[in-house]
């Protein structure tokens, strides 16, 4: 970008931006004539993209600050206002919010509900930090007309973020996400309240425990064996880490209120947006779970749970054998195939199965998990990668315009969705039912492992891969468009050695899919290769999901899958770079 047009821009946010902090940032590299900085702060506008906002903190309109979330919450407030203008004439709209721990979080937050209150839109605010299936929840059971909240889900410490949801308590889909964006862009004059003066009028009211227990009421109910946890509690011992988050408070109090033995690691018990114990916040990396796995192996935990951040991913750790200190990371994958298992089981063993019962995932989520689904006799509904579209395939199962049962919900990026009540992934009620599941084989004498390779013997061995390449500054979408148009015009005809012979391009929609910048490649033994660029990071993602039979010998199996994926990985990485 031009240096007098990277002057002109930054000029501009000096003028707008209230926050000493964020403004002198930029006065200080103007000071200190750093052009290579001021440009990746200013070459663009942070994206308001399809699921909200999500940045580096700090000065600038490419970075996360209170001038780029207000005008995202002005924004949101002008589309709500075109779309319901009956409720909006009748000062009825309405609004909640929740926050990590992230730095800036609390304060992001409530800037957001004093613009909506500036707006005339009510908003409950949260107290204090809550995750995001809280959120979700919240919306659904107040009646709002949209949610927020403030995080940026596992990304590293220098980030934040603001994700935006619809009434029903998902994220925006078509054609709000759009209309949004629109309203965003448009942006020129910001309206703003006093706090003291939002409260006094009723336009923000704080919200803790008039939310809590009824979500906590709601995790409990959606479990199927509450007599064998009353009787059995005590034969498992969890230990838990939310990784400096918000999982704890709910966790905690779900798990104990159904007497079981919940230990957190005391160093990430409590939110601290440095994450000082972990690099990633992420429960998908093995790092992240380190600590948690050493008080495991001190306390012989039968499983090791972790929630991120914002607790709505969630992972765990278990013992490859019985009191073994080798502890094994359960995937995602994994972990959606077993939650399946155990969902599609209880349902049979309760009566409660319906005829047309189905479960949801992503596109590039293990087929096994459809396998387990046609082992029950049950459908599983592919949609585009994230949650939102879950939701919304779930919703559409609600209303009857599928003609299906909506059970379970899943990706591959450790979501999963147990209940009604709430419309994205909750990483607290998937807690808890993967600690009875726990209590569940182990009233049969089987570990999760053990049902797991059952399945196996039952739906072919599975195995999955990712490869994620990062592109940094203003060049890196460039880069990536161009990765993507390559494979469009010169697709690969083998992928590790195995004949590609099907190609799906979602980018114009397939399959029924709304369209997406999604390539898939079909190879001759049925594995599955899917590349997609993020929606909200710099990255391209690669994802591989192979498929071995299981004659009798799983090990074989195994070796079998991995060398098709690493031959698979090397033809990858020879187009991005390692």
């Amino acid at each position: 970008m031009d240096k007098n047009a990277v002057l002109e821009r930054a000029r501009e946010y000096i003028g707008r931006e209230k926050d000493a902090g964020f403004r002198g940032e930029v006065e200080e590299l103007l000071k200190k004539e750093d052009w290579k900085e001021l440009e990746d702060r200013f070459y663009r506008d942070l994206e308001f993209g399809t699921g909200g906002l999500r940045g580096v903190i700090g000065g600038g309109y490419n970075r996360m600050n209170s001038l780029v979330v207000k005008s995202a919450t002005q924004g949101l407030a002008a589309y709500l206002k075109k779309t319901f203008p009956g409720k909006d004439r009748e000062g009825k709209l309405s609004a909640v919010i929740a926050f990590d721990s992230r730095h800036y979080s609390a304060e992001f937050a409530e800037a957001s509900a004093l613009i909506f209150a500036a707006n005339g839109i009510k908003t409950w605010l949260f107290s204090s930090l809550r995750p995001t299936p809280e959120l979700s929840f919240a919306i659904r059971k107040l009646g709002c007309d949209t949610g927020i909240v403030v995080t940026a889900s596992h990304n590293p410490p220098a980030y934040n973020g603001y994700k935006a949801y619809w009434n029903d308590g998902s994220q925006v889909i078509p054609p709000h996400d759009v209309g949004i964006i629109r309203e965003v862009e448009a942006v020129k004059d910001i309206f703003e309240m006093d706090r003291q003066e939002a409260l006094d009028k009723g336009l923000v009211k704080i919200i803790d425990k008039e939310i809590d227990e009824p979500y906590q009421t709601m995790v409990k109910s959606r479990l199927f064996r509450p007599e064998l946890i009353k009787s059995k509690a005590q034969e498992v011992k969890i230990v838990y880490t939310p990784l400096h988050g918000t999982g704890a408070f709910h966790v905690e109090k779900a798990l104990g209120d159904l007497g079981l033995k919940v230990i957190t690691v005391p160093e990430q018990r409590e939110g601290n947006g440095d994450f000082p114990t972990v690099a990633f916040p992420n429960p998908e990396e093995a790092p992240a779970l380190k600590m948690a796995i050493d008080l495991g192996k001190k306390e012989k935990a039968d499983v090791v749970m972790a929630t991120d951040p914002d607790a709505d991913r969630f992972g765990i750790a278990v013992p490859e054998k019985p009191g073994s200190d080798n502890y094994v990371l359960v995937t995602g994958n994994q972990m959606g195939v077993l939650l399946a298992d155990y969902i599609f089981l209880s349902l049979k063993e309760t009566g409660k199965l319906p005829a047309n019962a189905a479960m949801i995932n992503s596109v590039v989520t293990t087929g096994m998990q459809a396998k387990v689904a046609e082992h029950y006799g049950a459908a599983c509904i592919e949609c585009l990668t994230g949650f939102k579209w879950i939701a919304d395939i779930w919703r559409k199962c609600e209303k009857g315009e599928i003609g299906k049962t909506a059970v379970f919900g899943t990706e591959e990026s450790y979501g999963y969705l147990v209940e009604n009540e709430v419309r994205d992934k909750d990483g607290v009620s998937a807690a808890a039912l993967t600690a009875e599941m726990t209590l569940y084989w182990r009233s049969q004498g089987k570990g999760l492992l053990d049902r797991l390779n059952e399945l196996y013997h039952i739906c072919g061995y599975w195995q999955e891969t990712g490869i994620s390449k990062y592109f940094q500054g203003p060049e890196g979408p460039g880069v990536m468009k161009g990765i993507m148009d390559n494979y469009r015009k010169n697709p690969p005809k083998t992928l590790g050695g195995l004949a590609v012979t099907r190609i799906r391009d979602i980018k114009n929609g397939a399959d029924g899919l709304p369209p997406s910048d999604v390539l898939q490649f079909y190879l001759e033994d049925g594995t599955i290769v899917s590349a997609r660029p993020s929606g909200t990071e710099p990255k391209i993602k690669f994802y591989a999901s192979s498929c071995t039979k299981v004659p009798g010998d799983l090990e074989k199996a195994r070796a079998e899958s991995a060398q098709k994926l690493e031959a698979i990985t090397k033809d990858i990485r020879s187009v991005i770079g390692n």
